[in-house]
């Protein structure tokens, strides 16, 4: 083991990094050192220790330079040195799936398995599993099975890690290896424990009684491994939470047992399992306990693990976190910085409003502690705090803009102006507080994506404020200082005053003809186009191209720009088929993390419009006009699972069946769906999908073109799922001779409604204006009585036959619903429905207006 010691002055006498400004080219050329005779192992070492520095940096080689490079290491198999032995098959494992003719070293590498020398063994393992394909490993399967049950731990552990990658792909030959490694389980070391009981539970998860049976079993013979009984827990809470029978009381007792055990790490998991079950405070009780033991614990990772799992807590028992508040307080000025900033973030989500303003006086110290990152955090528990205590918005704004004028990132800024901006959208009275703050900032603002934001909202909430004046000097001054993204901002927002303040025009107009003057195209644009709408006096024109101008999904645009170009370049591009880019909003109730980062956010149009290029004449549609969420028509649990995406255009239906085989043993091939048309439907082409693999999800498409009547177009098809069925071997997944048999499945039926051909959204600011504006419009008005009793009930289910969100519904006593939205034609319509609730039935009037008569009439034929 000598060759493993490395002296410190050895150390020390290597300057600079040796991994910096690595060359390919150069390393190709050092590789070939390896075909030396003999060679020196160190210089091989630090060779390949480059070459897996340079692959881990993301480094891409091509398929030649990487067979080159793998042929080269493969002559170091005649090497005794350990430490490069063992980077041999690191490397091998990273260039398997780069290089070509890798099978070759199978037999050397099946030789050091089954050798007697251990720190090769566990190694040739690992890299063997990962060159070799489903056929060969038939061939390694009995030295496989006898590692699994080795007396060496790391021989035992890297088989049972490669069986669990195996199951991936060949996961009937890892079933085979079940009972060895549920002798495994009981082992006396930790990792073999926890790794064979991954294995033994992955090869049963699609079988729900066998995974009751192995967790029952377990969980009354105890496990020696602590990760084991952790993987337990998770099983076990996974068992109750898909049970919410008296069944799953078993398993909530083995959770609770394990609260009271020796490992630390087991009774995090049991807490934090029931943290995430139970519905209940009162059944909280001994899982807060723990964690608030963990709070004041002198080990760093358990403080942070009991005050981010209390942070999680709170979104749903705030109660119950509130006896901790002793201990939260005690980690505000904790070392970790973590930890503090949970701390922080829980006591503002539990605290009561007359503590708020102490809480605020102990953050104001903390905050300059910490970094960005942590600070978001801090801002978005604030964010929170506001919409908790809306009679707090005061000091809660005062402090936001304290923080506003510290120093900080974009990320920050922008964090700390969503919590002002969702204030003022919340919250009344604290609207002209918010706005100033938000004015002052821009005074000084340098980031420019931030002012264009604010300079949208002070247009948007500025005009309905009591002194709408005061926000424009603000405004005009970005026209004066500002760079020109800026400046065509401000344009912007001077002009919504314009549309909304009469009594401002006349100075709006002026303002308007001095940015005529402005060097930069887009803002002398932006103020002719806007001047000319205002002085035009028509009302309807101001509010579509100004107060209310829809905001299309950017990426969708884009592509209907170019397959208009494309297809109908003569023709007028209308930009209302693209679909709008919905705000997107923080779940109310989100976990308290300290992790900021945020995925893109993408739409269900942008998600599969890739996928329906496969539909011929897919481009001659237009744009996507809706994509609506995927519904079930089979079972959960069923041999074959299918869900259909509906995708709406402005005169065809796609329809996308995506289909999952859950049979090992069966191959489908020229998988399709016969529809029973609904009448006035007409199928235009089908795409089948060829092969359906176990486990592997395929789509089939149906294009249909919808009724020439809008009222025609509801109705329901029938669906059956046909395919040819051929025996496969379950091992290898290839399939039988011959050509199989076919055979059907019957699906759900699917209903095509009136939600799915509307683009709905709740009533705007202005909507009573448009709503007297349309009343030359065509209407259609009728009296329902629903088959709901409850008056909250009959509301929601009203906006889902209609496509419209719950925002939609206001009201107590008389429930009232109103909203607007687009056909898929490109047809406005505004709808307006009332609801009383009276002698235990509700009734309801429901008004719908739109420039065509049918469009109107379908929104009624759609609840009656």
């Amino acid at each position: 083991m000598s060759s493993f010691r490395r002296d410190k002055k050895e150390e020390e006498d290597t300057g600079g990094n040796v991994f910096q400004n690595l060359d390919k080219t150069a390393l190709l050329q050092e590789a070939r050192y390896f075909n030396s005779t003999p060679v020196i192992p160190k210089k091989c070492v630090q060779i390949l220790t480059k070459i897996l520095y340079l692959l881990n940096q993301g480094e891409k080689l091509t398929t030649q330079e990487a067979t080159d490079i793998f042929f080269a290491t493969t002559k170091l198999f005649q090497s005794k040195d350990v430490v490069l032995r063992r980077l041999v098959y690191l490397c091998i494992k990273e260039l398997s799936s780069m290089a070509q003719d890798v099978i070759i070293v199978t037999s050397s590498l099946t030789k050091d398995m089954t050798g007697k020398e251990d720190l090769y063994r566990a190694a040739a393992i690992r890299a063997l599993c990962s060159i070799t394909d489903s056929t060969m490993l038939q061939a390694i399967e009995r030295y496989m099975k006898q590692a699994i049950v080795d007396k060496n731990p790391a021989v035992s552990s890297a088989a049972l890690v490669s069986a669990l990658h195996l199951s991936a792909t060949v996961p009937e030959l890892v079933r085979r290896w079940v009972n060895d490694a549920q002798e495994a389980i009981m082992s006396d070391n930790a990792m073999v424990s926890y790794h064979a009981l991954a294995v033994v539970a992955g090869a049963r998860r699609n079988d729900r009684l066998s995974t009751v049976k192995l967790v029952t079993k377990l969980s009354r013979s105890p496990l020696r491994s602590p990760f084991a009984l952790c993987l337990l827990v998770r099983y076990a809470a996974k068992l109750a939470e898909e049970d919410q029978t008296e069944a799953s009381e078993p398993y909530l007792e083995f959770i609770e047992c394990c609260l009271r055990h020796k490992s630390e790490i087991v009774v995090y998991e049991a807490a934090h399992a029931i943290v995430n079950l139970r519905k209940s405070a009162r059944d909280l009780a001994q899982a807060v306990s723990v964690l608030q033991i963990f709070c004041g614990s002198s080990k760093a990772t358990l403080r942070l693990a009991g005050a981010r799992t209390l942070a999680k807590l709170t979104t749903k028992h705030p109660n119950a976190v509130a006896a901790c508040a002793v201990d939260l307080e005690n980690l505000i000025s904790d070392p970790n910085r973590s930890v503090a900033t949970l701390a922080v973030t829980t006591l503002l989500a539990t605290g009561a409003e007359s503590s708020i303003d102490r809480l605020m006086k102990q953050i104001s110290t903390f905050m300059s502690e910490i970094s960005d990152e942590f600070k978001i955090v801090v801002v978005r528990a604030i964010r929170r705090l506001c919409t908790k205590y809306p009679r707090k918005h005061q000091s809660l704004a005062s402090f936001l803009a304290g923080m506003l004028r510290d120093e900080g990132g974009v990320q920050y800024k922008t964090a700390i102006a969503d919590a002002i901006i969702a204030l003022i959208e919340e919250n009344p009275d604290a609207k002209e507080t918010g706005l100033a703050h938000l004015c002052e900032f821009i005074e000084d603002c340098e980031h420019t994506s931030l002012a264009v934001r604010i300079l949208y909202v002070l247009g948007r909430e500025g005009p309905k404020a009591r002194q709408p004046s005061r926000y424009i000097r603000y405004i005009y001054n970005r026209v004066i200082l500002e760079s020109g993204p800026v400046r065509a901002a401000a344009v912007s927002a001077v002009a919504r005053f314009g549309a909304t303040c009469e009594d401002l025009l006349p100075n709006i107009s002026v303002l308007l003809a001095r940015c005529q003057l402005d060097d930069d195209d887009e803002v002398r644009d932006r103020a002719i186009f806007f001047n000319a709408i205002l002085n035009s006096n028509d009302p309807q024109l101001i509010s579509d191209y100004i107060t209310n101008v829809p905001t299309p999904n950017p990426v969708l645009l884009e592509k209907a720009l170019h397959d208009h170009l494309k297809m109908n370049p003569d023709k007028p591009f209308n930009i209302l088929s693209v679909p709008s880019s919905e705000p997107t909003k923080e779940p109310e109730e989100a976990p308290v993390q300290i992790e900021t980062r945020k995925q893109p956010v993408v739409s269900l149009e942008e998600l599969y419009s890739e996928q329906l290029k496969v539909v011929p004449g897919i481009e001659k549609l237009g744009p996507p006009f809706k994509t609506c969420k995927a519904i079930d028509l089979t079972e959960p649990e069923t041999e074959y699972r299918v869900r259909c995406v509906k995708h709406i255009f402005a005169r065809h239906l796609i329809l996308q069946f995506e289909c999952l085989n859950t049979l090992s043993d069966q191959l489908l091939e020229k998988v399709r769906v016969r529809l029973e048309t609904a009448p006035g439907y007409k199928i235009l082409c089908e795409v089948p999908c060829e092969q359906l693999p176990y486990d592997k999800q395929g789509s089939v498409f149906c294009l249909l073109e919808f009724p020439h009547g809008p009222i025609e177009t509801l109705g329901t098809f029938g669906a059956t799922l046909e395919f040819s069925v051929r025996d496969c071997d379950p091992t290898t997944g290839l399939p039988d001779g011959g050509d199989g048999y076919s055979d059907t499945y019957p699906l759900e039926e699917l209903d095509i409604g009136c939600a799915e051909q509307f683009r709905a959204h709740v009533a705007t600011d202005d909507w009573e204006a448009s709503w007297e504006r349309t009343a030359s419009a065509a209407e259609a008005s009728d009296t329902f009585v629903l088959s709901q009793s409850d008056i909250n009930e009959a509301a929601s289910a009203v906006c889902t036959h209609l496509g419209l969100p719950k925002a939609a519904i206001s009201g107590d006593a008389v429930k009232e619903i109103r909203g607007g939205g687009l056909w898929r034609e490109g047809t406005p319509m505004l709808v307006r429905a009332r609801l009383v609730a009276s002698q235990g039935s509700v009734t309801m009037k429901l008004t719908a207006r739109s420039p065509r008569e049918d469009v109107a009439t379908l929104l009624l034929a759609a609840v009656g």
